[in-house]
């Protein structure tokens, strides 16, 4: 039992939380199958959403039941707060099965056994696992069930962070510190670009002095030379040469709990360009932070950077933020609240963002980016590292 992680009348919080939605959703069940998810609700951790797996919760029923591969059952058992009788766990000839088996039909027979096969129950249709087929398989093994779309319906509840997340979360931060300075240590002319990201990942996983480091939701990103243009590229085998701009975005992560870092280098002297457009990005960070507060909405919050960066003659259209803490791969976003115009969503005490208003430019890009959560007077950075372009 996860203990250690969260006490157990925290999931017990959560649980109860998530049922009140599916009363006012009038569903009888929820099948959860985005990974984050099913760790919110029953601690469960492990490298094993690769293949179909779940976590059922019913308004009827005290606990979730989880839904696995059998291997990984004893992985159930040892991080999640269930019962014995609520981990339930199909053969390995369910897996890429040759002989017409499929890990959805353990699953319907689990909904029967919850007497929800005749009701309406929830799925995460847009979730990363949630494949065509095992809707589809589902389907099929449950003719008489109504499937409703609940995609988010979880991911909204996680929007407000508890005082432990928000512990993580600090933790998390300290590590993406030491990565982010490790990183821009090890940039310098005649070094692989591989030699950098090494750095980082040693800091990632070794983390502090106090505790160690868990993988992150997305590995570093760290385009460089004439790609710092395009923000979601790794590294490659290619030396950093005297003129690269370099892009470093990393997060450490604490128990699944993110708090992702950004930052700029260049290699020697940045021309003024780069100069410039590095201090309009920071102007217009700050003012995005200022305006953060609870009341606001997230458009209010992106209307801050883009009235300032307007000043200099400067447009960005995409969104500069979005909600995020626990995570798996492929991302720690939260998929919910945006820092992007037409998002009403109001911040309330307690939310956490990753704020990232760069500017990727055809000839370069300048990121910068924060995490912060939202307390009763305003925007908290989680990081304590330096808000500028640094040179190397």
């Amino acid at each position: 039992m996860p203990g250690n992680v969260f006490p157990r009348s925290e999931y017990e919080r959560r649980v109860e939380r998530t049922r009140a939605r599916l009363e006012a959703r009038d569903l009888d069940a929820l099948v959860v199958s985005d990974p984050a998810n099913m760790n919110y609700l029953t601690g469960y951790d492990g490298w094993s959403f690769y293949v179909h797996q779940a976590v059922v919760l019913t308004r009827e029923h005290d606990e979730p039941v989880w839904v696995g591969r059998d291997m990984d059952a004893n992985g159930a058992r040892a991080t999640t707060w269930l019962a014995e009788p609520n981990v339930r766990a199909y053969s390995d000839d369910h897996v890429h099965s040759p002989h017409d088996r499929h890990p959805m039909d353990v699953l319907a027979t689990v909904l029967a056994d919850l007497d929800v096969e005749t009701g309406r129950v929830g799925v995460e249709m847009d979730a990363a696992y949630f494949t065509a087929r095992a809707y589809e398989r589902l389907r099929s093994r449950l003719p008489e069930a109504t499937l409703v779309d609940a995609d988010l319906l979880v991911n909204w509840l996680r929007i407000e962070k508890s005082d432990r997340e928000i512990a993580y979360m600090e933790e998390a931060a300290r590590i993406s510190e030491d990565a982010m300075m490790a990183g821009i240590d090890a940039i310098e002319p005649g070094v692989p670009e591989y030699e950098a990201a090494a750095a980082i990942y040693d800091r990632l996983i070794r983390g502090t002095d106090e505790y160690g480091g868990d993988y992150p939701a997305i590995v570093p990103l760290m385009p460089a030379g004439d790609h710092t243009g395009t923000p979601h590229l790794t590294w490659s085998d290619r030396e950093f040469a005297s003129g690269d701009p370099v892009l470093i975005e990393l997060s450490g992560c604490r128990h699944r709990y993110h708090a992702p870092l950004a930052r700029t280098a260049f290699v020697g002297d940045p021309p003024a360009a780069v100069e410039e457009t590095a201090e309009i990005v920071v102007e217009g960070m700050e003012a995005a932070l200022d305006a953060a507060e609870p009341g606001v909405t997230c458009e209010a919050v992106e209307t801050a950077w883009r009235e300032t960066i307007a000043r200099y003659g400067v447009e960005k259209a995409d969104r500069i933020g979005y909600s995020m803490g626990l995570g798996y791969p492929p991302d720690w976003g939260e998929h919910t609240a945006s820092l992007r115009p037409g998002d009403e969503t109001v911040l309330e005490e307690g939310m956490t963002f990753h704020v990232i208003p760069g500017l990727w430019e055809d000839a370069f890009g300048v990121e910068l980016s924060e995490t912060f959560r939202v307390t009763k007077t305003g925007a908290e950075t989680l990081a304590e590292f330096p808000r500028r372009l640094f040179t190397v």
